[in-house]
């Protein structure tokens, strides 16, 4: 008995330190975390080529009858057609939010941190891509949107890729799992504490 509470106390101990996904090595990360992001660009820059060479502004096509139409327009604020009228303030701010992903890069061995970093940075140069370099100019450039769906805003690959990696993104911070793949302090304090209550509740059924 007193083995068995000294292993669920170690356990609670060093949970910090084990891990809890697959862990890469540096250069690993980096491969995967480029070619997932670059994975995604290219797939978000080939949709918008398809829309600009084959549809004109404000064209529609149905898709699936009465839930997805391809909507050609052109987008001057942020993902889902928020905040048109600033458009060269979120072309810094998704500068900026590439280089702070290409920084946690460095940080990161989890694979599912990884795949999540790496797919919103592909979300976010492929936008950042469209503000650059299309019409009316440099860095105010207009992103194509084409998705659209009943009651929503009309979107594009990458709007939808930096909104499922940023959920991944919040579900691996609330369990607690960290860029290296371990658990997060708080969570190794809970297990702790769990094992804790474990040993108390059976000395106090006298086992």
């Amino acid at each position: 008995m007193e083995s068995e509470e000294t292993t669920a106390s170690a356990a609670g101990s060093t949970a910090s330190h084990k891990s809890v996904t697959r862990i890469l090595s540096s250069r690993g990360a980096w491969v995967v975390g480029i070619l997932t992001a670059l994975t995604i660009f290219f797939i978000d820059q080939g949709t918008k080529l398809l829309v600009v060479t084959k549809m004109q502004i404000g064209e529609r096509i149905p898709v699936i009858d009465g839930l997805l139409w391809w909507y050609s327009i052109r987008n001057s604020g942020a993902a889902f057609s928020l905040g048109e009228n600033a458009t060269w303030i979120f072309t810094v701010i998704m500068a900026f939010a590439a280089a702070t992903v290409l920084y946690l890069f460095r940080r990161t061995r989890a694979l599912n941190w990884t795949l999540a970093l790496g797919g919103l940075l592909g979300g976010v140069l492929g936008n950042l891509f469209d503000r650059l370099f299309r019409e009316p100019g440099f860095g105010m450039g207009h992103v194509v949107d084409f998705i659209s769906v009943p009651n929503f805003a009309i979107f594009n690959i990458a709007d939808s890729a930096i909104c499922v990696c940023m959920a991944l993104i919040v579900l691996l911070n609330f369990r607690g799992i960290t860029l290296l793949g371990t658990r997060a302090k708080s969570s190794a304090k809970k297990a702790s504490a769990l094992s804790t209550h474990v040993k108390t509740q059976k000395i106090s059924e006298g086992e």
